[in-house]
């Protein structure tokens, strides 16, 4: 579940205010901070909190495209 990289982009389970549901990952580490592409607001999550507002990894940082979030 750790598949977390610099880069990848991720759906999050609710929608921002700004209406995009988007982010990508631009820290990892003890918390993962994440920037918004609609609005580019950056909010910054501890890991557990990360890992259970996330609904699936949208594109990895390497260009190839993900289905589902790993268990």
């Amino acid at each position: 579940m750790d598949s977390i990289q610099l880069g990848d982009v991720v759906q999050m389970r609710k929608a921002h205010p700004c209406g995009s549901d988007r982010w990508t990952v631009i820290r990892t580490g003890a918390d993962i901070k994440i920037r918004c592409l609609g609005c580019g607001r950056i909010v910054m999550l501890d890991r557990e909190a990360f890992f259970k507002r996330v609904k699936r990894i949208v594109q990895q940082a390497d260009g190839s495209e993900k289905g589902v979030m790993p268990e």
